[in-house]
């Protein structure tokens, strides 16, 4: 296990980059702490696999350097990282059988043969093949293999980090939630710091205890996943985490007051004067809907009920705003006002969050 340590790492993919935009990664500077498991969270293309493979090994980044604990292994190649890593597809031999797939990083270092039985057979108890490790490997479907590569990629408990590169894209997703909950077992048994690409908030969530989201090549937030949801520290995490995602409206603020399309919101906090473009941005779950109170006039389009609670999609001044409601919560026609919880909103200056003060 490491402390891996980037510093001013950035990386682009021409050779003579000119200016930020041809940057695939953004500058960043960030310890990821030795036995935590993180989740790399953003929509294709934002840069999430260039930063994994930098760390592995298989891309030099441009600028900075990486440390496993205080070794410099920037110039280093990915077998002298003593890393694990498991694929967006399987990667198996199909020549083998599985307990021989398993086996086959220990055996490649060495290791007693009594070690190697005995760690074999608890990884595959914990992905759930251990009735069949004496199939060959060519007769399983792509679920089965994508399991085996997770498995191969744990069974060392020696190695400094263990890098997963969206692994259950080929999983049936019934069993998705299964090897989720097995990762995260696995990860409190042994303590290995784990680095989980993904796209999907839901696994984003799940499995870390730090999620790291990127856009546009950049980190634009670090946090627990109740801290990317209660305080988004940019738009685009309050849009990309969330069912529906976070409101964002255009806004006017003067200390403690905002002003949305002429109606006036009180703020908890007032705000130094700001410039550029600024939003006021709240989540569905802080929005009551409610008649004859001050509050945004709305025109309710739909309202969707999915159980547990219910999703009104209104419409306010041509801009789509939604809230959640209590399942039970009547909703009439006359409702044609939402109302903002003050504590919940936040106001953004060019996308970035913006602390205020208290009014």
């Amino acid at each position: 296990m490491a402390r891996i340590t980037l510093s001013g790492l950035a990386h682009a993919y021409g050779a003579r980059p000119r200016s930020e935009a041809d940057y695939a990664l953004k500058r960043l500077d960030h310890v990821w702490q030795d036995g935590a498991a993180y989740a790399l969270l953003g929509p294709s293309g934002c840069g999430k696999t260039t930063l994994l493979n930098i760390i592995s090994g298989l891309i030099r980044p441009s600028e900075g350097r990486i440390l496993f604990d205080d070794r410099d292994v920037t110039d280093a190649p990915t077998a002298a990282r003593n890393i694990a890593q498991v694929f967006q597809f399987p990667v198996v031999y199909d020549t083998m059988s599985v307990r021989e797939n398993l086996a086959f990083p220990l055996v490649n270092r060495g290791a007693d043969p009594a070690y190697v039985r005995a760690r074999v057979e608890e990884i595959a108890a914990m992905i759930g093949m251990a009735d069949v490790l004496d199939r060959p490997a060519r007769r399983l479907t792509a679920d089965a293999k994508q399991k085996i590569s997770l498995g191969r990629g744990m069974v060392r408990e020696d190695v400094a980090a263990i890098l997963f590169d969206e692994p259950l894209t080929v999983i049936d997703p019934h069993i998705k939630w299964q090897l989720r909950t097995q990762l995260r077992a696995l990860h409190r048994k042994f303590g290995h710091t784990m680095i989980y690409v993904t796209h999907d908030q839901t696994e984003a969530l799940t499995f870390a205890d730090r999620v790291v989201v990127m856009y546009e090549g950049r980190v634009v937030q670090i946090g627990t996943p109740a801290e990317l949801f209660e305080r988004p520290a940019h738009t685009f995490v309050g849009y990309f985490i969330g069912s529906p995602g976070m409101n964002v409206l255009p806004a006017r603020v003067e200390g403690d007051r905002a002003y949305v399309e002429g109606v006036e919101i009180r703020l908890r906090e007032g705000y130094r004067p700001l410039s550029g473009k600024v939003e006021l941005g709240v989540r569905p779950e802080f929005v009551r809907l409610a008649r004859g109170e001050a509050g945004l006039p709305v025109k309710v389009r739909r309202v969707e009920d999915v159980g547990r609670h219910k999703i009104v999609r209104a419409e306010f001044f041509g801009r789509p705003i939604n809230a959640v409601l209590p399942e039970g919560t009547p909703v009439s026609e006359d409702m044609s006002r939402v109302v903002l919880d003050p504590a919940r909103v936040g106001i953004y200056e060019n996308d970035q969050l913006v602390q205020g003060e208290a009014a």
